[in-house]
């Protein structure tokens, strides 16, 4: 790409599509040419949505890049909370964790998994919705799908659980309903394995912003259950491990 990219114009065509609930390919949009590009567009993106949450989800590029998009429309509740319904539309269970004290960028030695949980003061059953104005999501142009705030489409926050769960999710039996249908039965599995695993490679990424994992953040760490298409409106309902419990509509 050239110098003639402008971050505003993809980020309102972005947030017109994702208005009006539509979709459009890769070789529609203007193309960033690196991650900064990416990430001025997805900002200006965040203003024009107006996000007001301190709440994000994590991931890597397919080159292992570290990267965040802030979480958009946020709900906190155990029940009752609502996000918009799109054709698809995807649906993520997660662990979400938010830090008890900062984590600054530190150079010299990399933040452990151990230094990195213990900032952590609470984790929380969580759940994303996931719908990107790029018809290909990032499989065509991960840069634009980044701009696109990594497809997230809305999150809701449930109750709290027990920190210990960061590290035993793997062997966590996890149920979701949506309509009553079941969509997923089985022991919770994140790609990595680890939940923390993305989260660490951040803590100890030199490009990330000097306001970034500082104490109140609440970061999101991947999915459960796999993303899961929601074919219809309905009501969503999580079940994970001894009695955690979520529950929201889709509408």
């Amino acid at each position: 790409m050239t110098d003639s990219f402008d971050p505003r114009a993809v980020a309102t065509k972005l947030h017109g599509l994702r208005q009006a609930g539509k979709q459009e390919p890769t070789s529609a949009f203007p193309l960033p040419a690196d991650l900064q590009q990416a990430m001025e567009t997805q900002n200006a993106l965040k203003a024009e949505e107006g996000v007001a949450s301190n709440a994000w989800k994590v991931t890597v590029s397919p080159e292992g890049q570290p990267v965040t998009a802030p979480l958009h429309p946020y709900a906190e509740t155990v029940s009752g909370a609502t996000i918009a319904w799109y054709p698809g539309l995807k649906f993520e269970t997660e662990i979400a964790v938010r830090f008890g004290r900062d984590l600054p960028y530190r150079k010299g030695a990399p933040y452990s998994r151990a230094e990195v949980l213990d900032a952590i003061s609470t984790a929380y059953l969580g759940a994303e919705l996931l719908v990107s104005a790029v018809k290909e999501s990032g499989a065509v142009s991960f840069l634009l799908f980044l701009a696109d705030r990594l497809g997230n489409s809305g999150y809701v926050l449930g109750p709290s659980i027990s920190k210990s769960i960061i590290d035993t999710a793997a062997s966590t039996p996890l149920t979701v309903t949506h309509g009553g249908r079941t969509i997923y039965d089985g022991l919770a599995k994140h790609p990595k394995g680890d939940v923390l695993s993305w989260l660490v490679d951040y803590a100890n990424d030199p490009l990330r912003p000097e306001s970034s994992l500082k104490s109140g953040a609440l970061v999101t760490t991947g999915t459960l259950s796999g993303a899961v298409e929601l074919a219809e409106p309905g009501e969503i309902d999580i079940r994970f491990g001894d009695g955690a419990r979520l529950v929201f509509s889709v509408v």
